[in-house]
């Protein structure tokens, strides 16, 4: 039997729950498409077209190497597919016969987003390139991206294949909470030896954002002639994380820095005010109370203008036992903002407690205390929504 819970909520009610922000936005903005959110909420900052279907090029390199990481045994190698590697446009350099691991290849495609390694890892992980594109598509459902649809795991271009700049910046929101991802996306160069002998060579990022933008942290660059220059581009500065795209964008670096930077300058860290701490019930310890505390500050992004109301739910049990040590974790806090999830964080015991007091019956004691527990949040619940 589930252990009973004590789920207690306290607000913060900043405004209404409007999806963007006021102020000045960046002006001429010369993409077909683009958008910035705020990583944690995904909250739209700035956005023009964003829901337009157009197509995004190599950027789709972003889903195959989450698909691909996500597979497991990165390292274990292998010698890739000879009819994968005929493929046309950018490259790894990968010739029949080579040898590599998976992780060579999700290297290959973020960085000089080789078209060869996108299909070598499609077919080692679906099969085949069309049983790696259901992969995809399956897995753009379950992320709700609701207007992505993939052709090819490389991005070269189909009528069929195509996405919007909002969900490119849920997909790239997404895949950096991947460690691989966002430690392979986020560098300028690697060195790998890959090839059949194996051999030194160094791939380059064609991301230039990473060597020319404070606190850009990758992702993905992109381009045909029909989809033109797009580009999903993350940023951190002062613990805000904000992913910016544009599609089919003739000036993307110049517009990248524009709009990243109007994101940071409506954009700040704030501590939850509501008190997050609690005390619980002690059982068979030297006192009967036990205190809860979150192990860090509670912390949002706060997003000028745009409407937030910010709560927290904690998530406690009714009863501990002794022993306690301090830092043990008895329960959760977790911050929304205007309803969804933003934040976990664990509620930890504030002090040691040693054994000591007598433990409860197992049945009727435990029962007396758990209804003297509801009749306590109930009335912290009435005094949270004073």
């Amino acid at each position: 039997m589930k252990k009973p819970v004590a789920i207690l909520t306290a607000a913060l009610l900043l405004a209404f729950c409007f999806p963007c922000p006021a102020g000045a936005v960046p002006e001429d903005v010369t993409a077909r498409a683009a958008i910035v959110i705020e990583a944690e909420s995904g909250r739209v900052i700035y956005g023009k077209n964003e829901n337009a279907r157009l197509p995004m090029a190599s950027t789709t390199k972003i889903m195959t190497a989450l698909i691909t990481l996500e597979s497991g045994d990165l390292d274990s190698e292998f010698t890739v597919d000879s009819e994968a590697v005929k493929t046309e446009g950018s490259s790894m350099g990968l010739r029949e016969g080579d040898i590599v691991s998976k992780r060579d290849l999700c290297i290959g495609m973020l960085l000089p987003s080789g078209n060869d390694a996108a299909n070598c890892a499609a077919v080692r992980v679906g099969g085949s390139i069309e049983g790696f594109t259901e992969l995809m598509n399956k897995k753009a459902m379950e992320m709700g991206l609701t207007s992505t649809h993939f052709v090819t795991p490389s991005g070269l271009h189909y009528r069929e294949h195509y996405s919007t700049a909002r969900d490119m910046a849920v997909l790239a929101s997404y895949a950096l909470k991947n460690p691989d991802f966002a430690a392979i996306c986020g560098q300028k160069t690697l060195q790998l030896d890959f090839g059949n002998p194996p051999y030194k060579r160094s791939l380059v990022n064609t991301n230039k954002l990473l060597g020319f933008y404070s606190g850009c942290i990758g992702v993905k660059t992109g381009f045909t002639d029909e989809a033109g220059r797009c580009l999903v581009s993350a940023a951190e500065r002062n613990g805000v994380r904000l992913i910016c795209v544009t599609l089919h964008a003739p000036n993307d670096w110049k517009e990248h820095r524009e709009l990243l930077d109007y994101g940071f300058s409506v954009t700040s860290r704030r501590k939850f005010e509501s008190s997050c701490v609690y005390e619980t019930v002690l059982a068979g310890g030297v006192r009967d109370r036990i205190k809860l505390v979150p192990a860090r500050d509670p912390e949002y992004t706060y997003i000028e203008g745009a409407g937030q109301e910010i709560t927290c739910t904690l998530t406690v049990p009714p009863m501990i036992y002794a022993p306690v040590k301090a830092g043990d974790v008895k329960g959760e806090a977790v911050l929304y903002d205007c309803g969804k999830e933003i934040a976990r964080i664990p509620m930890t015991a504030a002090e040691d407690v040693p054994a000591g007091g007598t433990v409860p019956p197992k049945k009727q004691g435990i029962t007396d205390l758990i209804v003297s527990r509801i009749k306590e949040i109930i009335v912290r619940r009435k005094q949270l929504n004073s």
